[in-house]
């Protein structure tokens, strides 16, 4: 994963992880006020069948999508998905509330809420990072960072899988790629190829365009939604980079719940889904997303969504106080008659060298049909 050469300059961006307003990870796309008639829908071909009425000043209404019906997915859990040290991307140490990552040749210290753990290493070696994110300039961009060796560019070349994309010293402490999600990727784009047929995926909370890129690569049409503009000008960069350029991707710039909606209007239908949702996020209209009252509606949506023939859905949550097990059960309930099985879990980091440990960054669920 993210093998680099040197960093260059490239246009200024404060994208965050699927952000909306270009604030923290946090931040991003969204959704309304939580109803009761947000329920899953059985299958694809549930149509909406009438609009809840709101009072006035309130959240726009929501779609009335049948319950869903039969017997739960099979359950399995915990699963525990683990990013091993590569050439492309280490995580060299952790501690402290930091992380000491490895992007190819360039080292990058940033904050890390999970490390909670003393640091293995030296302090040279944390103090002799390329790039060290400091949080102590009101700057947009790569301001906030600072550069011990000599200086870089906000953008720097990137590696996945030998897709080329940027990575960008952002404001906010990311980077624009979430390795730890590698292992989603892998399994989507070889699901695609198995398939042998078209595949249509929907990319919610898409972000820079990485999973997008990975399966458009692979085969599929791609419908990636995001409501940040910089975000979405970030995506079609790396299309550009990873020379996909001919490839059929919809880079939508939009709320995800309102998009979902109007394609379920529509008779929209997805063979693959992917969502990412932050823990709360403000939409370009001003739309609300808390992700405890939203999430449920949303995975009602995508049941309503999803074709005769689907191949998966994954779900990859962040900052929450939760636990996989209750995702699990939110997308068991979802699939409730559609048979196959939900899987459920971590995503982890395994630091580099000896004794290492294992990072959590993510839970996730992910629901696949019966074969």
């Amino acid at each position: 994963m993210a093998r680099v050469r040197r960093p260059e300059r490239g246009p200024a961006s404060k994208a965050g992880r699927g952000d909306r307003t270009g604030g923290p990870r946090e931040h991003r796309p969204g959704g309304e006020a939580p109803s009761r008639a947000a329920k899953p829908g059985p299958r694809a071909d549930a149509r909406p069948e009438a609009r809840n009425p709101a009072p006035a000043g309130t959240a726009p209404e929501r779609l009335v999508l049948p319950a869903p019906a039969g017997a739960l997915p099979a359950s399995v859990a915990p699963v525990i998905l683990t990013l091993e040290p590569s050439p492309d991307y280490a995580l060299l140490d952790s501690g402290a509330g930091e992380k000491l990552e490895r992007y190819g040749p360039l080292t990058v210290r940033r904050p890390e809420n999970q490390a909670i753990w003393l640091r293995r290493l030296a302090a040279r070696d944390w103090d002799g990072a390329d790039a060290i994110f400091t949080g102590d300039i009101d700057e947009e961009g790569a301001g906030r960072w600072r550069f011990p060796k000599e200086p870089l560019g906000e953008t720097w070349p990137l590696l996945q899988d030998g897709l080329s994309y940027h990575g960008r010293f952002t404001s906010f402490r990311h980077v624009g790629v979430f390795p730890e999600q590698a292992a989603h990727w892998s399994y989507a784009a070889g699901a695609i190829e198995r398939a042998g047929r078209p595949v249509r995926l929907l990319n919610l909370f898409g972000y820079t365009g990485l999973a997008s890129l990975l399966a458009a690569r692979a085969g599929a049409e791609v419908t990636h939604v995001d409501a940040s503009k910089k975000a979405i000008l970030w995506a079609r960069e790396n299309q550009d980079l990873a020379g996909l350029a001919d490839r059929p991707i919809r880079w939508i710039c939009e709320d995800a719940v309102r998009y979902a909606e109007r394609e379920v209007k529509r008779g929209s239908r997805y063979d693959a889904i992917l969502l990412d949702p932050p823990k709360f996020g403000r939409g370009p209209k001003g739309e609300v997303w808390q992700i405890f009252d939203d999430l449920p509606y949303l995975m009602a949506l995508m049941r309503a969504l999803l074709s005769a023939r689907p191949l998966f859905v994954i779900l990859t949550a962040y900052s929450i106080r939760s636990s996989f097990y209750g995702l699990s059960a939110l997308m068991q309930e979802c699939f409730r008659g559609a048979g196959g099985t939900v899987e459920a879990g971590e995503l982890l980091i395994r630091e580099a060298g000896a004794e290492p440990r294992l990072l959590s960054t993510s839970l996730f669920s992910r629901w696949t049909p019966t074969p």
